[in-house]
């Protein structure tokens, strides 16, 4: 009974996406479809939660960026929801803030671009740790490119860990308008609603290597720039 309820409401939701959205969502189906009801109902809840969240009455979102949380719900594995955080400090404007070390998510940012910026606060305490976030999500320490792993994949933009190297033919090419990811051989850091995150300090490479936030400008020359799609 509560199957074939969860069923109808899936059916419900995503007739109207399909208006929205075509095709696409005529594949959403066909997998959601394949999954337990519980897994349903929560990108149900996810979906009307993003929908409706009065924040984006204020500030529509592009019809692009709603799609990529959207199809965020099927790349993001389920075993890791509990693994990232849902909420976190926001702040007015559409730059991130940074407060003794935590960032604060712009409230005009989309969903996603929010769940990456508390990501990365939770990592401030972490070590680097050269390999680390690329056996698992969940690691004692992340390096650089596990590190932007982690966050992505909070957002529901990476459904396992990279390296650098494959950042570097990752989304599309250039700077993004929420999140651009700089990677190169070896090295690989970020610049989420205009914050850098990265494990090199970058002031002559004096402290503590580790995944922050960090204030000093970082020239991106030599590293390629790529973005989430739609963001």
């Amino acid at each position: 009974m509560v199957e074939r309820v969860l069923r109808n409401a899936l059916d419900m939701r995503l007739r109207r996406l399909i208006c929205t959205f075509g095709d696409v969502c005529l594949i959403v189906l066909r997998r959601r479809r394949s999954t337990n009801p519980p897994q349903i109902f929560l990108f149900i809840s996810r979906f009307l939660l993003y929908k409706t969240d009065p924040e984006e009455f204020i500030y529509p979102v592009n019809r692009q960026i709603l799609l990529t949380v959207i199809i965020s719900g099927l790349i993001l594995p389920s075993a890791s929801a509990d693994l990232f955080p849902t909420k976190g400090p926001v702040t007015s404007g559409k730059v991130a803030r940074l407060r003794f070390g935590h960032a604060a998510a712009p409230k005009n940012a989309p969903l996603s671009v929010k769940r990456a910026i508390w990501a990365a606060n939770q990592l401030r305490h972490k070590p680097y740790r050269y390999g680390g976030g690329h056996k698992s999500f969940g690691d004692r320490g992340y390096d650089c490119s596990g590190t932007i792993s982690y966050v992505l994949a909070a957002a529901g933009l990476l459904s396992s860990p990279i390296s650098s190297t494959e950042f570097r033919s990752y989304g599309e090419r250039g700077a993004g308008k929420w999140i651009t990811i700089y990677a190169r051989e070896g090295h690989t850091f970020a610049i989420i609603a205009g914050l850098r995150l990265d494990t090199t300090p970058y002031d002559r490479y004096r402290g503590k290597w580790a995944p922050r936030w960090q204030t000093i400008y970082r020239p991106p020359d030599g590293f390629d720039a790529r973005h989430p799609i739609g963001l």
